[in-house]
C-alpha cells in the first residue's frame, strides 16, 4: 500500500504518502498527508490501530471502531465494538483480541460489519498492549507485568502465568517477540523501567532443537 495509517488523539485516523520512499529518487523524500478523517468526531481518543486486510480497527475510549479502507482516500465506517476503554487490538485468524480498562476481550470479526464480543473476558488491571505468537498472547500488564495467555482455544483464552521478574516488571506497556535461533525472546517497553528482555526459551531447554 502507498499509505501509512496514523492514529490521532484530536485528529482522527491521518492517512500520510509514503510511495515517494520507493521510487528510486531521493530528491522528493517529503512526507505529506493525503486525508484527516474523523467524521463527527467518533474517532476522538484513538490510540493504536491494527490493519486485517484492507479493515482497520481502530481503538478508541468508546471501543473499537471498524473502518473499510478499500478506497483508502474514502473511509467507511463498518462498525463499532462497544468496549470500555479500548487501549490496543491484535488480530489472529478470526480473533480481534482487545486490551480494555476491564482486561483482555475477544471478538470474532468473522463479519466484519456484525463483530461478535465473545463473553469470555481475562480481568486485568491495567492491560495495554498484546502481542499474539501461535497459541500465546502476550500483554504488557502495567504493574503486574508481563502476563502471558493460553489462546489454542482462541474464543476462550487462560492465564497460563504472570511473569514480573522478581519486581523488576512493574510499569509494563508493550511487548513484542521474537525468536532467535532457539531462543525465544520478549521485548518489554516497562515505561519508567526502560527496556527489558526476557528470554521465554533456550537451546538447553529444547532438546530436540536442531536448527533454523
Amino acid at each position: 500500500h502507498k499509505y501509512a495509517f496514523i492514529t490521532d488523539r484530536e485528529e482522527g485516523l491521518i492517512l500520510v504518502d509514503i510511495n515517494t520512499f520507493a521510487d528510486g529518487e531521493p530528491r522528493n523524500n517529503q512526507l505529506e498527508r493525503a486525508l484527516t478523517w474523523n467524521p463527527g468526531g467518533v474517532l476522538k481518543g484513538a490510540n493504536h490501530i491494527t490493519m486485517g486486510g484492507y479493515y482497520a480497527y481502530i481503538s478508541t475510549p468508546i471501543g473499537v471502531l471498524v473502518v473499510n479502507l478499500n478506497e483508502p482516500l474514502k473511509p467507511k465506517l463498518e462498525s463499532i465494538i462497544s468496549v470500555k476503554d479500548a487501549r490496543a487490538t491484535a488480530l489472529q485468524f478470526r480473533y480481534l483480541y482487545v486490551t480494555t480498562a476491564e482486561g483482555v476481550q475477544v471478538v470474532d470479526v468473522t463479519d466484519v460489519k456484525n463483530p461478535h464480543l465473545l463473553p469470555t473476558k481475562i480481568e486485568l488491571a491495567d492491560a495495554q498492549r498484546i502481542y499474539l505468537a501461535r497459541t500465546y498472547a502476550y500483554v504488557a500488564a502495567g504493574k503486574d507485568g508481563l502476563v502471558i495467555l493460553d489462546i489454542e482455544q482462541a474464543d476462550q483464552p487462560k492465564v497460563y502465568q504472570t511473569f514480573n521478574a522478581d519486581g523488576e516488571l512493574k510499569d509494563a506497556r508493550d511487548v513484542i517477540v521474537a525468536t532467535t535461533n532457539a531462543s525465544l525472546f520478549a521485548y518489554v517497553a516497562d515505561g519508567v523501567g526502560g527496556l527489558k528482555v526476557l528470554q521465554l526459551t533456550s537451546p538447553e531447554i529444547q532438546p530436540k532443537f536442531y536448527g533454523f
